[in-house]
């Protein structure tokens, strides 16, 4: 199957079409339809090059991962199972897994630069330290997620991962603005306190 033409995001008033729309056309995406693709790509193209970019800052890198994204979305259309979460969800979250493939691969040359430059200066690294280290941090940060409630993971998860604004996830979960805010406010600040993090 040929991949359609990706661009750069499109402009001006691109506003996600509704969970039942995008569900739709994924299904015609699945089946070749490069209209559909066209479609899918102007309702949310926005919303995806916004992700990239809060994730890695820089409009080049943000954009060239945005086409990574949608091409990934055609070639993957199929794939999307629509009991698992909206079109949106599926789609903020290929968006933040690829933004941050890129700083990750990014931080990976870095480090190997940083490795050879110390190598080549026979200083010692302990990596098993480091290795244990980032192992405890992600079991920490992991331990701390459960210590939230049900209702305040849910609504963290759409904000971040999802890339949701609060009236998004309030619309999402059927509840006040306000009671999302103070969802995700006090989640985080549990994860904060949780976490020792002054």
């Amino acid at each position: 199957m040929d991949t359609p033409n990706v661009r750069g995001p499109e402009a001006p008033d691109l506003i996600a079409g509704s969970n039942a729309q995008l569900a739709e056309l994924l299904g015609l995406m699945a089946d070749g339809d490069r209209a559909a693709f066209s479609e899918f790509y102007r309702l949310t193209s926005r919303r995806v090059f916004g992700m990239a970019k809060r994730v890695l800052v820089d409009p080049g890198l943000s954009e060239d991962t945005t086409q990574e994204v949608f091409i990934q979305v055609w070639q993957n259309a199929a794939k999307f199972d629509p009991q698992a979460g909206s079109p949106l969800a599926w789609l903020m979250t290929i968006t933040h897994r690829r933004a941050i493939d890129r700083v990750r691969a990014a931080q990976s040359a870095t480090d190997r630069e940083a490795k050879y430059g110390a190598a080549s200066q026979l200083l010692d690294h302990d990596s098993v330290e480091e290795e244990a280290g980032t192992r405890l941090e992600a079991e920490a940060v992991t331990r701390c997620l459960g210590t939230l409630t049900e209702t305040q993971l849910e609504s963290v998860r759409l904000a971040y991962y999802g890339g949701l604004t609060y009236r998004e996830v309030a619309e999402q979960l059927g509840a006040a603005i306000p009671t999302i805010k103070s969802r995700i406010r006090d989640g985080l600040l549990r994860l904060k306190t949780c976490l020792g993090v002054s």
